[in-house]
């Protein structure tokens, strides 16, 4: 099995945690790498095997109108300062990967300067699309071209141009070679040119064993991306709007039918699983009972999939755009506000302990996927390898429920999982003829190990 089969993800965006200017200033956070190490060692204490931090690179301001792909962001530090992050998370056992941000670059980055100074003999105006040199901009360029998103802040590279592909690619040998990382999250690859994404697949393939390719996607059919061609793996929007909803809809139906569905494209697929992330507010500032955190996290870890956590979502920290801005969703955060968490956070204490039942537990990986009950309020569904399974059991429900089902193995009692975990309610289960029923507590979730 691929490392990133098994992985659990610890999200960092580098730039909010290490508190930097939004603007780049130049000025280096004192101590930021020392910073995220401790961060990094968090995540392992938590049983995060992998760590996906960026954007990383020398921007203008966010992180995503990259300037220099070979600098590491000035106001985090050095190269030699990463390198060593690299160095100690792979001693813990941690793998890492980063963003790659190769549909658009910032205005200062150096082809689109020269594209600004010499206008139509500039050496790397076809590194861009729609440039338009009849038209102009906010920035009075005397020129148009193309963006992501509507933001002439992010222009858009032409990435059918074989010599945009090769500088792409030398970027991610450079950082194979001076850092070591062991994957990509691509930014932005719904509208990545799909050639330009198999020749990642293909580079990916001879730079290191197992490089792990995962593109942010937001819609559509996922395995026109996550495929044996193209990329490992994709974001899992399409769940993560169905984990919210269904739980303040009280629709358990939304969240089993998602997973029908992308199973039935994607197949064995593993897509990335995330409950929030540095673009989406805060499951705190969605749910409409916070209760259903626990829920939320027990499904991520348990659905068919890679399961990450997003710093400080562990914690159960809110985050609310406002006024359009996303800097409220990446916050500057100290650990040692937190330092009791594991023992007094209910949600603190369940992603501890998810995170040593799936490293305890190879069915929680692997496991068929078996559904059991399904109604609005109630969903219970068994995780199955090897004559072994643990069910996952959740009401949302404001009241009580009893669930009733066929065993998926043969077995004469079951243990609950969770029960150590703070806030912990008294579940009682019953066997007879093949069949078990689980009395669950209102707006409580749980997994229980089913014995013989």
């Amino acid at each position: 099995m691929a490392w990133y089969d098994n992985a659990v993800f610890y999200h960092i965006y580098p730039l909010g945690l290490c508190g930097c200017a939004h603007e780049n200033d130049g000025q280096a956070v004192p101590g930021a790498f020392n910073k995220l190490n401790a961060w990094a060692e968090h995540a392992a204490d938590i049983g995060c095997t992998a760590i996906y931090i960026g954007p990383l690179f020398e921007s203008g301001s966010h992180g995503y109108d990259t300037i220099d792909y070979r600098l590491v962001d000035r106001r985090l530090g050095t190269n030699a300062e990463f390198k060593d992050f690299v160095a100690r998370c792979h001693a813990r056992g941690q793998k890492v990967i980063v963003d790659g941000v190769f549909n658009h670059v910032g205005r200062d980055f150096f082809a689109f300067q020269d594209l600004k100074a010499n206008r139509e003999n500039a050496r790397y105006k076809d590194w861009f699309c729609d440039v338009n040199f009849w038209g102009n901009n906010e920035y009075n360029d005397g020129f148009s071209y193309g963006n992501w998103g509507g933001f002439n802040l992010l222009v858009k590279l032409n990435q059918r141009n074989p010599e945009v592909q090769n500088y792409h690619y030398d970027t991610i040998r450079f950082w194979v070679d001076e850092f070591d990382i062991d994957g990509i999250r691509l930014d932005a690859a719904d509208v990545l040119d799909f050639d330009f994404m198999r020749g990642l697949r293909r580079l990916a393939n001879e730079v290191k064993p197992e490089f792990w390719l995962m593109g942010e996607v937001i819609h559509g059919d996922y395995s026109r991306w996550a495929n044996p061609e193209m990329l490992h793996s994709v974001t899992n929007y399409e769940l993560h709007k169905g984990l919210w909803s269904g739980h303040n809809d009280h629709n358990y139906f939304e969240i089993a039918h998602t997973m029908r569905r992308l199973q039935g494209l994607c197949h064995d697929t593993r897509l990335y699983l995330f409950s929030d992330n540095h673009d989406v507010e805060r499951l705190p500032n969605k749910l409409r009972n916070r209760e259903h955190i626990r829920h939320i996290a027990i499904l991520v870890y348990t659905l068919w999939g890679i399961p990450s956590i997003y710093y400080g979502s562990e914690f159960g920290i809110e985050g609310k755009k406002e006024w359009g801005s996303d800097w409220p969703l990446r916050p500057c955060l100290e650990l040692s506000d937190f330092r009791d968490a594991e023992t007094t956070n209910p949600v603190t204490s369940v992603y501890a302990a998810l995170g040593r039942l799936k490293a305890e537990l190879p069915e929680l990986t692997d496991g068929e996927v078996k559904e059991l009950q399904l109604t609005t309020q109630c969903y219970a569904f068994a995780r199955v390898l090897d004559g072994k399974a643990c069910v996952v059991v959740l009401n949302n429900g404001d009241s009580p429920a009893q669930l009733e089902f066929q065993l998926p193995v043969e077995a004469s009692s079951a243990k609950d999982l969770l029960a150590d975990t703070v806030g912990a309610q008294p579940v009682l289960t019953s066997m007879e003829w093949g069949r078990m029923k689980v009395q669950l507590p209102s707006n409580y979730a749980t997994i229980l190990q089913l014995e013989k």
